[in-house]
């Protein structure tokens, strides 16, 4: 499982020029999956993303989570995390989990997020998306469940 998250000023999602879901002040989270994702890894990265401390306190350090800030999260489904571009310049998505797998792990992934107390906005999974977003900081940071 990998995800990029950025931490955000605001940011929206639309669908065919009408918006589905939008936050403030938080994260947006893209998030990918590979067959081999188990609840260990959502566990993980759930735990990871909600107590992640990037946020400014009164000393203007990174010390703060996305709970101690009252953020939200903006998920969006983005296979494209799985490309392999070693070969040629067309990338290959065959590590990107199967569609059906991968949309129950997101519909998962997105409700032990909001368990945890935090408001979660998303995308449509396999939806043609238009994401707006105020990067703040900017603050970029990649998890990889290979890599833990």
């Amino acid at each position: 499982m990998r995800v990029l998250l950025q931490r955000v000023a605001n940011a929206s999602v639309a669908i065919a020029g009408g918006e589905v879901g939008s936050i403030k002040r938080g994260y947006v989270l893209l998030v990918g999956f590979h067959d081999a994702d188990t609840q260990a890894d959502l566990d993980y990265l759930v735990r990871k993303i909600s107590n992640l401390r990037v946020f400014e306190d009164e000393n203007m350090r990174m010390n703060l989570s996305i709970n101690d800030v009252n953020g939200e999260i903006l998920s969006i489904s983005q296979f494209t995390l799985y490309a392999d571009t070693r070969k040629g310049n067309r990338p290959s998505f065959t590590d990107a989990g199967n569609p059906e797998t991968a949309a129950n792990l997101y519909a998962q992934f997105n409700a032990k997020l909001a368990e945890t107390g935090l408001r979660v906005a998303t995308g449509e999974f396999g939806a043609n998306m238009q994401i707006s977003l105020v990067n703040d900081g900017p603050v970029t940071i990649w998890f990889d469940t290979e890599n833990k």
